[in-house]
């Protein structure tokens, strides 16, 4: 057993409840790579934000979970080699789908965990998520549950169509299971290609999704007033980024996300924890494209990947600042 306190890493409380009362969002990274948790924490240090650090199962497997174990734990060292006396990372797991899963990332070191539920019947997700809850409670480990269902692909998870949160069904799932944060559908979806043109009004030329069901939202926070709520599926999928990447041999077709201001609004609510995957790939992958290009005779990783994690940090650091409004937020912070 490895506890993450034991790594320096803390859980998403404190930082939550914080969010929530000051109207602004956690920014909440997927990582896979090293690169990209530098670039993660980089980012984090020169804004002074809080940050969550997540992995979905594919990731962990990717990855080995020793090996991000101590990625976290190097994370927090190299927050406070770049100065940040007393960093705000989380280690947490995204879209858990099984108890066994969460118990073993709570047993090495992760200090958060999502079960996802959501494609279960209604009492066998609380029964999954309430087993979950008693299991990482005993550990101060914080748990986020899932209601509804968002529609795309993200690693393992798939759906061919969301279904939107139940705002009557909110106090009685978070009541009996406990859990710290509720993941909520109003709209998002997860990938590059959350909306279809068809779904999606053409102005000025630009493919505009439709927005967010932000009346759900509304009521779910008359439900539980004060109650962490978390978007995913929240990547903005910037154009610029996918015109690099098209210029330079691919082919992402139609890639449309979720406007910014709609997360900016979103930011402002009970919505304290904003994930966001996609936008990182594509800024890598839009660098790394970008620099093998223009330069054909180089093939050492570093050459390609350091411009990666520029772009990355970049990309984290208009997030923060720009978006989720989380800079200058550690608890630390003057």
């Amino acid at each position: 057993m490895v506890n993450y306190k034991e790594l320096g890493l803390v859980n998403t409380r404190e930082m939550f409840k914080r969010a929530v009362a000051g109207g602004y969002a956690i920014p909440a990274f997927n990582f896979n790579t090293m690169e990209q948790m530098q670039a993660i924490v980089m980012a984090a240090v020169e804004t002074q934000s809080p940050v969550i650090m997540q992995v979905s199962k594919g990731a962990r497997n990717y990855a080995n979970g020793t090996i991000l174990r101590n990625l976290a734990k190097g994370a927090v060292e190299y927050a406070k080699e770049l100065g940040c006396e007393a960093p705000e990372i989380v280690l947490h797991l995204d879209h858990g789908d099984t108890f066994e899963l969460c118990k073993d990332c709570i047993d090495n070191g992760f200090s958060s965990v999502m079960i996802d539920g959501s494609s279960l019947p209604y009492e066998e997700n609380i029964a999954l998520t309430k087993k979950v809850v008693d299991y990482a409670h005993q550990f101060d480990v914080t748990v986020e549950a899932e209601l509804g269902v968002l529609a795309g692909v993200e690693d393992e998870v798939v759906a061919a169509e969301s279904h939107y949160t139940k705002p009557e069904e909110v106090v009685d799932f978070a009541t009996r299971t406990g859990c710290d944060s509720l993941a909520i559908s109003i709209g998002t979806s997860h990938g590059a290609h959350k909306f279809t043109p068809e779904q999606c009004t053409l102005v000025n030329g630009v493919l505009v999704p439709p927005p967010l069901a932000f009346d759900v939202l509304a009521e779910i926070e008359k439900k539980l007033p004060g109650f962490p709520i978390v978007l995913h599926g929240s990547s903005s999928v910037p154009q610029d980024e996918v015109a690099t990447i098209n210029k330079y041999g691919g082919k992402l077709e139609a890639a449309i996300g979720i406007p910014e201001e709609q997360l900016r609004k979103a930011s402002k609510s009970a919505v304290c924890k904003i994930n966001i995957d996609s936008d990182s790939r594509l800024a890598m992958t839009a660098a790394i494209r970008k620099y093998l290009a223009e330069n054909p005779s180089h093939f050492d990783p570093r050459q390609y990947l350091k411009p990666a994690r520029e772009n990355m940090k970049k990309m984290y650091i208009h997030k923060i600042v720009n978006v989720l409004g989380s800079n200058g937020k550690l608890a630390c912070a003057k």
